[in-house]
């Protein structure tokens, strides 16, 4: 199997991230070592759509406390992709 299945983890399905699918941008969760070229290819292959631009953030790990233990929230890369106008994917 090729390693584009492996670099987009999940769809990132908010408020926020729902609310751009109707400007054609899609958010997902990527691989940490993920580029953009990366990520192109990979939704281009996996989705059969024209990708115009991908913009990527790195989230930070969080510090969480649960009495006197303090552990990290993992952080995560997602990358938000822009299709070509008219072009619609199916996230779920």
């Amino acid at each position: 199997m090729p390693r584009d299945y492996f670099l987009i983890k999940k769809p990132l399905l908010t408020e926020k991230s729902t609310a751009l699918n109707t400007l054609g941008k899609y958010t997902f969760v990527v691989e940490p070592e993920a580029t953009k070229n990366e990520i192109r290819k990979a939704v281009k292959e996996l989705y059969k759509v024209d990708v115009l631009n991908v913009n990527i953030l790195n989230t930070q790990a969080k510090k969480r406390r649960f009495r006197n233990l303090i552990s990290r929230k993992g952080g995560y890369k997602k990358a938000i992709v822009t299709l070509k106008a008219g072009q619609k994917i199916n996230p779920t």
